[in-house]
């Protein structure tokens, strides 16, 4: 169940997220008499850390890694023990790398002074900096956090003296990365030591001297990715001018340490979500047929046209010249009766549907069907540049609608009613867009409900829900759970977005202005002897406090 909520939110969902917003930071009050020491205490070999603590833990550890938390974030509470087991592998092999956490709800000085907004956040402290720290970008599990403190302990690429070293290197893993720079203080040089730093899962090596470049065939500063695996080896060369771009190598290096065509696995489904490329091409087809396993060549050659602007010319050994695509994009095999079969219901296809193609753009979820039934090379090349030139409408999922879904209090909507409801130019509607798997969504949900009993009989305010994970909008691109839009009576298609406080009786106010919440006038402090005692509602109950995807 949870494997598959891990597709559902990677390829039925806009983005693969990890955190949930800021809610109102209301600090804890410490029990009387209770003085905080700057002693440093555990819990599961993570250091518990506060403002009293924080500095001498900076002190005493050149390397930690904090993680600051919120105690009701279902994304922290899924995260505690992958950060404690990756606290207990750092300790036993003696790294000098140590892992602190901070309740960010209670210390509001360290949130504030970090700039805390969303948790889990993890900051790394070099060296008892505490100004300028750097932000975790590994992946959320044990080993993806040791490896990303192992690279930061030490050099972030080998260096590589002479062509026997650089050979026994590139023997020794199915893909690494080699910078080639005739001056290693150089820029250049700089910024491929940064990126070696970020790119935890793949082994960098650096090379300056000449004899080395000589036998690689090279004359110019170049990055070279190795690889024993379809062309064996691209180079990026260095431009002169512009010099090396982090963000640009990265990504290259991401796209290209894939195979040319992927086939979607347990032991690949990492990397294919994790490449963070744009477009995925998805040819499900059934391998226990043969003749839908030749389909495959041409998939494959298209692939090559998609994956980054390959050409010959100054790499050393033919090696070829590789420039980030404008659009690069992943081929995928899914094999409909073996491991992707669980996959299917996210795209409304069927082991009868195969073969079949879908493009999906990952910032967006948008796909798109290729409807002729000839697969060959160019025909898959077609379609997906006019996918990329925008000539092709996506395909949208939609639910069919319940028999009883106008008569409900809170009308249920899909994709294929959305349109004549939500745009009904004589009717003030309200849509909550869900999750079935959203806490926040089902803590709202009495709510929600009781707002359409309230307006059940009203002559022009709708209250209306879609569940967003199993329809799809053209328009309207859902990224956190629950968004709440309000659509005015008119012609003019407007969309408010409700970010106030969820519960009915502001949810009315807001409906009976108009869809916009009446200023109210600052309050006025009461003498605490004619305090009401009342608590004001935390922002648990507001549109801040979402589950974002």
């Amino acid at each position: 169940l949870v494997w598959l909520l891990v597709l559902s939110l990677a390829w039925l969902s806009p983005a693969l997220g990890g955190e949930e917003e800021d809610e109102e930071v209301v600090a804890e009050e410490e029990e009387e008499g209770e003085v905080l020491s700057d002693e440093l205490e555990e819990e599961d070999g993570v250091l518990v850390l506060h403002e009293h603590n924080f500095a001498r833990a900076l002190s005493e550890h050149r390397l930690l890694l904090v993680e600051f938390y919120a105690p009701w974030c279902g994304h922290c509470q899924r995260l505690a023990p992958a950060f404690a087991q990756a606290a207990a592998m750092l300790m036993d092999e003696s790294s000098p790398a140590r892992l602190g956490k901070v309740d960010a709800t209670a210390q509001t000085a360290l949130a504030n002074e970090f700039g805390i907004t969303s948790y889990p956040t993890l900051k790394l402290f070099r060296d008892g900096n505490r100004t300028h720290p750097l932000a975790y970008t590994g992946r959320m599990d044990a080993k993806g956090i040791v490896s990303w403190m192992q690279r930061r302990a030490g050099p972030s690429a080998m260096l590589l003296q002479d062509p026997d070293t650089a050979t026994t290197f590139i023997g020794s893993q199915d893909l690494v990365v080699i910078g080639f720079f005739k001056d290693l203080e150089s820029e250049a040089a700089r910024v491929f030591y940064e990126v070696a730093g970020d790119v935890v899962d793949m082994p960098f090596g650096v090379v300056e001297a000449a004899e080395v470049f000589e036998a690689y065939g090279l004359s110019a500063d170049t990055v070279c990715l190795f690889k024993k695996f379809d062309e064996g080896r691209a180079d990026f060369p260095v431009d002169p001018e512009r010099g090396l771009d982090a963000a640009e190598l990265t990504q290259l290096l991401r796209v290209h340490r894939l195979e040319l065509v992927m086939e979607f696995t347990n032991e690949t489904s990492d990397h294919i979500f994790g490449a963070k490329i744009p477009h995925h091409m998805l040819l499900f087809l059934n391998k226990s047929v043969s003749g839908q396993l030749e389909l495959r060549d041409d998939f494959r050659a298209a692939a090559g046209t998609f994956r980054g602007k390959v050409g010959h010319g100054g790499g050393g050994h033919g090696a070829p010249q590789c420039h980030l695509s404008p659009a690069p994009g992943l081929f995928v095999l899914v094999d409909v009766a073996g491991y992707g079969a669980d996959v299917l219901p996210f795209f409304g296809l069927t082991p009868a549907d195969a073969p079949t193609l879908r493009l999906v753009k990952m910032e967006n979820n948008r796909k798109y069907q290729m409807d002729q039934d000839v697969f060959s090379e160019a025909a898959i090349r077609t379609f997906v540049q006019a996918v990329l030139d925008g000539k092709v409408k996506p395909r949208l999922l939609s639910a069919e609608p319940p028999e009883d879904w106008d008569t409900r209090p809170v009308k249920v909507l899909v994709g294929k009613t959305f349109e004549q409801v939500a745009y009904d130019e004589t009717k003030n509607v309200f849509v909550k867009f869900y999750a079935p798997w959203c806490s926040h969504c089902q803590a709202m949900a009495a709510a929600w409900e009781e707002l359409g009993e309230r307006y059940k009989d009203h002559e022009d305010i709708v209250i209306a829900e879609l569940d967003a994970t199993a329809n799809e909008l053209e328009n309207i691109t859902i990224h956190g759970f629950p968004t709440l839009h309000y659509f005015p009576a008119g012609p003019d298609r407007k969309m408010v977005e409700y970010k106030s406080t969820r519960d009915v009786e502001t949810f009315s106010k807001f409906l009976e202005n108009g869809g916009k919440l009446p200023e109210e006038p600052p309050a006025v402090p009461k003498p605490p002897e004619n305090s009401t005692g009342r608590e004001e509602p935390s922002s648990l109950g507001t549109a801040e406090s979402r589950d974002e995807l």
